[in-house]
């Protein structure tokens, strides 16, 4: 008995979980002695399942109190805070993330320890079960051989050496010899029912864990979903993500918590079943088995004698003495009763293979193998099994809290982006650098077409609207590329003038003389020029209207096309406008063909050195 301990030595993780509190439904104490079919004792264990969901109402209430402070407290708006609570969020979801991550790979590790010790034990429960059988099937070979078949031969063996008595005296011998065999074989213990539990148990078994399992390699692939969820959603800034996360998260929150709580109940009462595996087998084999063979499988002692011994060594002493006198038949018969040999023969090959099916008989009921199946099977579930599920325990604490991280980041996050996005709605859409101008101009229908910066058609002739013209030219006005971009869904300002066409020469002043500076850049929808005095007032404003373009007078020209980018140029003079526009990168030039010089005004790009 003291070897045995030796062999199997209950671990400290074993020892610990057995010293948990076991207490009923009514915090009374309950005896730790592991006896599933106890209702107290299932009561302990309920109870433990109760704790984590105690816990678990305690998590739900402390994330909802926070979740209430957040979303009713007033903050700051300063930009300085802003970017502290943007910078708090990012690192908070970092190690959300993280925690998440390190309690996938532990849940993994576990996952695979508890697969590995309860196939071990399955295959231990095979091995002990093919063992018990073979017993059976042996038991039972033998004892047919001896009943029938060696019975039928000596019936014919009587029928031929009838006329001789010392024969016959030799043949009754033997069977007394065979009925003694018969009775030794069925003093054995029948294994039958022990084989049909342990089948059904290994069966059970395997489909418990291939269901167990899996739902954790759901439950391991959720998480991280979750994660690369909540991931993309503070990257790209996305509320569905943001909700589709915070909605997972809750429920891998429940998921979590229920495998804690399944965790701890089934590794304390693994733990109790560990520390005295022995009391516990004793006790359920008690009705099936003698407690002299159960006890000589479980502790194998050396020094212990075997409970089979004395049937086997009556088997083999049988065996002996019936193979001695069939031997002297052969040998003292045979040549009086030559008819006789043929079942004499048959009767030496029977209690030949009888013998070797002794020595199989011996070495399966030999203690040495069940007891090493027997080790296996707790090495498998106090060991892997048990240290695999305080693996999945501690995956499911890490869990619940980067899971409760989560949440609880989640409406600052939404608060975060709602922020953001009031910020840009605040911004002007007609501003040239709000970002959101390229998505609200592919929502809103392009404007009518522009007319173009100073177009002019013959002295007789009136304006027209221009098509947009391929960018294939250089010298193209500066009208029409905001046409073509105001085509292409973007509104036609000043900044998204495309600088093409760099072989144009810088700005240059041209010299005019009065009548020049005085005439047309174009003409109205009527054909009336229109002429304003220096210092004068702006005249009303009215479509497609153009006025004088002169060194010394205003430009409303240039004013007309580009009043929805920079209204402030509605004082410049002209000068001072060509001097900051060819300072942008565009220069105002005369018009080429039969115009004079200063009556027509185009824009196009300044030559970049």
């Amino acid at each position: 008995m003291q070897a045995a301990r030796v062999e199997y030595i209950a671990p400290w993780w074993v020892v610990w979980l057995h010293s948990v509190p076991h207490l009923g439904l009514r915090l009374q104490p309950v005896d730790s002695t592991f006896s599933p079919g106890d209702k107290s004792y299932q009561e302990s264990l309920l109870f433990l399942v109760l704790v984590a969901a105690v816990c678990l109402g305690l998590n739900l209430i402390f994330l909802a109190a926070y979740l209430a402070c957040v979303c009713c407290c007033r903050q700051e708006d300063a930009a300085q805070t802003k970017q502290r609570q943007s910078c708090c969020i990012t690192w908070t979801a970092v190690s959300a993330g993280l925690v998440c991550c390190a309690a996938v790979g532990i849940g993994f590790y576990g996952n695979s320890e508890t697969n590995d010790g309860v196939y071990q034990l399955m295959y231990s429960l095979e091995d002990a079960n093919h063992t018990f059988s073979g017993i059976d099937a042996l038991v039972s070979r033998t004892t047919e051989k001896m009943k029938v078949d060696l019975e039928q031969h000596l019936g014919r063996l009587s029928e031929i050496l009838a006329a001789r008595g010392d024969y016959m005296q030799t043949l009754k011998f033997i069977q007394q010899m065979a009925g003694s065999v018969v009775a030794q074989l069925s003093g054995l213990p029948m294994w039958r029912e022990v084989t049909m539990e342990l089948a059904q148990l290994s069966e059970q078994t395997g489909y418990v864990e291939y269901y167990r399992w899996l739902s954790y390699l759901l439950l391991f692939i959720l998480d991280l979903v979750i994660c690369l969820m909540a991931c993309l959603g503070l990257a790209k800034r996305s509320k569905c993500l943001l909700a589709s996360m915070l909605c997972c998260g809750a429920l891998s929150l429940l998921l979590s918590w229920a495998s804690l709580a399944a965790d701890a109940a089934a590794a304390v009462g693994t733990s109790d079943f560990c520390v005295a595996p022995d009391t516990f087998i004793l006790n359920i084999t008690e009705g099936q088995i003698s407690t002299e063979v159960t006890r000589y499988y479980l502790y194998c002692s050396q020094s212990g004698s075997s409970p089979f011994q004395q049937t086997l060594t009556t088997f083999q002493r049988a065996l002996t003495t019936m193979q001695i006198q069939i031997a002297g038949l052969l040998q003292f018969a045979v040549p009086l009763f030559p008819t006789a040999e043929k079942d004499l023969l048959a009767i030496q090959l029977l209690l030949n293979s009888s013998e070797s099916s002794l020595h199989q008989l011996t070495a399966m009921l030999d203690c040495r193998g069940l007891h090493k199946d027997y080790l296996d099977a707790l090495t498998g579930v106090c060991y892997d099994g048990l240290q695999g599920l305080l693996y999945l325990g501690l995956f499911s604490l890490l869990a619940a809290l980067a899971f409760s991280i989560m949440i609880g980041a989640g409406p600052r996050a939404w608060k975060h982006f709602t922020t953001r996005n009031r910020d840009y709605n605040d911004i002007d859409d007609d501003d040239p650098f709000n970002p959101q101008a390229w998505r609200m101009a592919a929502h809103n229908p392009p404007r009518g077409q522009l007319h173009s910066f100073c177009s002019y058609s013959s002295g007789l002739g009136s304006q027209t609207s221009l098509q947009p013209p391929a960018q294939t030219i250089s010298n193209a006005p500066v009208s029409e590329y905001m046409n073509q971009a105001m085509l292409f869904g973007r509104n036609p300002r000043y900044e998204n003038v495309p600088l093409i066409g760099r072989a144009s020469p810088p700005p240059t002043k041209p010299k005019a003389s009065g009548a020049q500076e005085a005439s047309f850049c174009g003409r109205g929808a009527a054909g009336i020029p229109n002429q304003s005095p220096m210092g004068a007032e702006d005249p009303p404003r009215r479509p497609a209207s153009l006025l004088p373009c002169s060194p010394h007078q205003k430009c409303p020209q240039v004013l007309g096309l580009l009043r929805g980018a920079i209204p402030e140029l509605a004082a410049w003079p002209c000068s001072r406008l060509r001097l900051t526009l060819a300072r942008r990168g565009v220069a105002v030039r005369n018009g080429p063909g039969q115009m004079p010089p200063s009556e027509s005004c185009m824009f196009s790009p300044v030559p970049q050195p």
